[in-house]
C-alpha cells in the first residue's frame, strides 16, 4: 500500500424532514439509493463541493448558512465522506431534477446519473442504500442526533419553491 497516496474526498449533504425521513436520489442503473454527493474538485472547499454536488445532482441551491457541518467521516480504503446536513420542510421530489450526466457504455445514450428522488424513514437506510453508506449513516452519524440538534439550531433550509435552481 502506498502511504503517500492521498485520500480522495466526495462531499454531500445529508437533507431530512421533521418526519424523521432522509432524502435520497436513485443512482441511474443500479439497484441503490445515495446521497446528493460527490468528488471536490482541486482546489475547492468541502463545502462548496458539497453545494455543487447537491445542485447537480437534485436542482436545489442550498443556502450555506443552513447547513450543519457532520465532518470529515472514512468511508472506503482511499476514500473519505465530508457531509453536512440540513432540514427541509415541503420538499416534493418528483420536483427535482439531475443536471450531471453520463454516457452509458451499454446504449451510448446520454443518462442523468440520479433518476428518482424520495423521503425515506431512517430505519430503511440498511435496505436502500450500499453498505458502505448504510454504515456511515447509522453507525457513525446518528441521525435522529443530527435532527435534533437542526430542529434545535432553527434553521430551515431555503424553501424549496426559491431553492430550484434556474
Amino acid at each position: 500500500m502506498d502511504l503517500f497516496t492521498p485520500r480522495k474526498l466526495s462531499c454531500g449533504v445529508v437533507i431530512v424532514n421533521d418526519a424523521a425521513e432522509l432524502l435520497l436520489c436513485h443512482v441511474t442503473g443500479h439497484d441503490h439509493w445515495d446521497l446528493p454527493k460527490g468528488g471536490a474538485h482541486a482546489g475547492e472547499t468541502p463545502l462548496a463541493a458539497a453545494l455543487r454536488e447537491t445542485r447537480e445532482e437534485t436542482g436545489l441551491a442550498l443556502d450555506p448558512a443552513a447547513l450543519v457541518d457532520l465532518g470529515r467521516l472514512p468511508f472506503r480504503a482511499r476514500k473519505d465522506l465530508h457531509l453536512f446536513a440540513t432540514l427541509m420542510a415541503g420538499l416534493d421530489p418528483a420536483a427535482l431534477v439531475c443536471e450531471s450526466h453520463f454516457v452509458c457504455a451499454r446504449s451510448g445514450r446520454r443518462l442523468p446519473e440520479m433518476d428518482g428522488y424520495g423521503w425515506f424513514a431512517f430505519a430503511r437506510i440498511e435496505t436502500l442504500c450500499t453498505p458502505r453508506l448504510a454504515s456511515v449513516l447509522t453507525d457513525r452519524l446518528d441521525l435522529r442526533s443530527v435532527l435534533a440538534a437542526l430542529r434545535e439550531r432553527g434553521a430551515l433550509a431555503v424553501p424549496p419553491a426559491v431553492a430550484l435552481a434556474a
